[in-house]
């Protein structure tokens, strides 16, 4: 039987689609499909072809496309997401969440009838409602669709304390649980830095300071920016969960998971620690919380559902 490549469907050829269409040729996961708008289709086929003359030197074997035709993610084995309106300054997440329903719904409807055995990644804004919003409107099971939240959460998270304390980001392990959002939690409690606890090298003071920080993450880069929302390291994100899944890494990234009760969570799409296989979300680890802990996290839920709940699905 001849090999063939996995292949790749990016929903969205904005900064965050063409970062992960170079970061996802450069690792060799697949092929790739840039899909966009009509009205982008052209600009879309120039960075595939930009990306195909990078190669000889990119030192990579991807056939990458453009298009702004669904049928050509036909069989795609994974979907990630980014289309939608950017996060602008004084913007909320919540601020985009009407205008960008409109946009996942009609992405919900062609991945679904051509690629609808996709391990699928929402990075869409607000994140928490728009994977909910995919999930009720393909059908798809909960193990096929996850949100690119925790994960650079989380990476934010590490980068912060690196920083902070003049350590390598390689020996910073931890984890942020939550919405994607201003009201995430994360845990200085388990982290470590070369497997030294936080608190033992790091004061109080900073790690609050570096909580809030990660909290105010994409804000600070929306203000720095003035228009527009980061990119890069969302797409690194997505394309190391997209990576997890082709490989069967079996990662444990904390992901927007749909929950059915682990942490009292029932029926939300909320940052939790997942194990990532060839089967998709294989499972949900639940960690146990301090009482200080579970009062944020009892927080960032009640955001999670109240943007929920404004997509009426």
């Amino acid at each position: 039987m001849a090999f063939q490549r996995k292949k790749i469907a990016l929903i969205g050829g904005g900064q965050i689609g063409q970062i992960l269409a170079m970061l996802v040729s450069q690792k060799e996961l697949g092929d790739i499909v840039v899909l966009d708008i009509p009205a982008y289709e052209n600009p879309i086929k120039g960075k595939a072809l930009d990306l195909m003359e990078m190669a000889p030197h990119g030192d990579y074997d991807a056939n990458i496309t453009g298009t702004s035709n669904y049928k050509d993610i036909e069989g795609a084995d994974v979907v990630i997401v980014t289309a939608g309106k950017p996060r602008e300054a004084g913007m909320t997440r919540e601020d985009l969440l009407a205008v960008n329903l409109k946009i996942i719904t009609e992405v919900a409807s062609g991945v679904k009838q051509y690629a609808p055995k996709a391990f699928c990644i929402i990075l869409t804004n607000p994140l928490d409602a728009m994977v909910y919003a995919f999930y009720k409107l393909t059908g798809f099971p909960k193990h096929q669709v996850v949100g690119m939240a925790g994960a650079l959460d989380t990476a934010r998270w590490r980068a912060f304390i690196a920083m902070e304390l003049g350590v390598s980001v390689a020996d910073v392990a931890g984890t942020v649980l939550g919405g994607h959002g201003p009201d995430m939690v994360p845990l200085p409690r388990l982290t470590t830095v070369g497997g030294v606890p936080l608190a033992e090298i790091a004061t109080k003071e900073q790690i609050d300071k570096l909580a809030l920080r990660t909290r105010e993450a994409g804000t600070e880069i929306v203000k720095l920016f003035g228009k527009g929302s980061a990119f890069f390291s969302p797409a690194w994100s997505a394309a190391t969960m997209a990576e997890s899944y082709l490989k069967d890494k079996r990662r444990i990234i904390a992901c927007a998971a749909l929950c059915e009760g682990e942490y009292g969570i029932h029926g939300l799409f909320i940052g939790v620690p997942c194990l990532i296989t060839a089967k998709g979300l294989e499972k949900i680890y639940e960690i146990k919380l301090t009482e200080e802990e579970n009062a944020l996290l009892q927080k960032t839920i009640a955001s999670v559902k109240k943007t929920t709940e404004e997509t009426k699905l």
